[in-house]
């Protein structure tokens, strides 16, 4: 549709038919005036129609006694003009192109790995939507204060003219204002707080970037869009690898991995049993680690045991451990090892040919 065609007029229409027209229209379609819910479509469609047309150049019967292109227009209906008439349009799109919020997350490793639900709160401050966040509303027609000319003669002590300085009621722009109601002439509403839950799925990891589309956001969220940069803390004893993989060090009773037992691993899930083999110090568990990708599977959980034995023995422990040596090194030496049966028999060999 052409920009004549929007404002329902032919393409050599005059400037004065043109903007009688957009007066006719921006009467019936200003959103202050109109809430349906195309109200503020319509209205940018007009705005750019008129826009277009002068860029152009009006209709080739134009005639001298209209007004000049762009200048105040005193007969606006109802005191608003196309500043005005935009606001709204304005604010519309301010408000759906709202720069996103940016927070910050900070969980565990172990939240990271397996995912959690976050509670986010904050205060945000929007931009008033009667005025676009001008802070003032803007009337039409020259401004009383200068007579339209933006600036207010200066006078010297003596009353002399002393130049001019720029008029605070139409901040020199010569066209009638007022502040706006609404915001108090600030251009921003008072702050409101907000609250949202926020999904955080499994295997992200520290500074990664989600986004949370605002449009799926409840009432009592923030109107935006929300960038969350995730900061996940230093574990005291795991270690992540780049493959998933998680790394623990554990120390452990050296008595109790001597004797084969069974102890309690801790994993990003909680505790894992472990048997204990005295030939083995390092144990993976498959599927107990990070996950490789975000949603993705998880890798596996490296466990490195530390033996511990007792810097002083007791009476009793010392006992103990003289009994099993006697067993092991018995008549015959039915139960050494075969490791130790030839290192010994070597040691002998080696003596007697000193």
């Amino acid at each position: 549709m052409s920009a004549f065609a929007e404002l329902g007029l032919a393409p050599d229409a005059t400037e004065h038919e043109v903007k009688a027209a957009w007066r006719r229209l921006a009467s019936h379609w200003h959103p202050d005036r109109n809430d349906s819910a195309g109200a503020v479509a319509k209205m940018q469609r007009i705005n750019q129609a008129i826009e277009e047309i002068r860029r152009a150049g009006f209709g080739a019967r134009a005639n001298a006694d209209v007004d000049t292109p762009g200048a105040p227009d005193n007969n606006t209906p109802d005191g608003f003009d196309a500043d005005q008439a935009t606001t709204a349009s304005r604010a519309a799109d301010a408000q759906r192109q709202r720069r996103p919020l940016h927070r910050k997350v900070r969980m565990t490793l172990e939240e990271a790995a397996v995912g959690c639900i976050k509670m986010l709160r904050g205060k945000v401050t929007d931009i008033c939507a009667t005025c676009a966040g001008a802070g003032h509303q803007v009337l039409g027609g020259n401004c009383a204060r200068c007579g339209g000319s933006g600036a207010i003669p200066k006078r010297s002590f003596f009353g002399w003219p002393a130049g001019v300085t720029e008029c605070e009621a139409c901040l020199g722009g010569g066209i009638a204002r007022q502040p706006c109601a609404a915001c108090g002439g600030v251009g921003k509403m008072a702050p409101r707080g907000y609250k949202m839950n926020v999904r955080i799925p499994h295997g992200v990891r520290d500074g990664d970037l989600l986004h949370v589309d605002g449009r799926r956001v409840r009432a009592e969220g923030p109107p935006a869009d929300v960038e969350i940069r995730v900061e996940v803390s230093e574990h005291a004893f795991f270690k992540l690898d780049d493959d998933g993989t998680i790394r623990c060090e554990m120390p452990v009773d050296g008595f109790a991995w001597i004797a084969n037992r069974q102890v309690k691993v801790p994993t990003v899930t909680g505790f894992q049993a472990l048997q204990l083999s005295r030939d083995q110090l390092s144990y993976r568990l498959k599927g107990q680690g990070f996950p490789v990708q975000r949603r993705g599977p998880r890798g596996d959980h490296l466990v490195t045991l530390v033996p511990i034995f007792p810097q002083q023995l007791s009476t009793d422990q010392q006992i103990l451990l003289d009994q099993l040596s006697a067993t092991s090194s018995g008549a015959g030496g039915e139960a050494l090892d075969d490791r130790l049966r030839a290192w010994n028999r070597g040691l002998r060999a080696w003596e007697r040919g000193l």
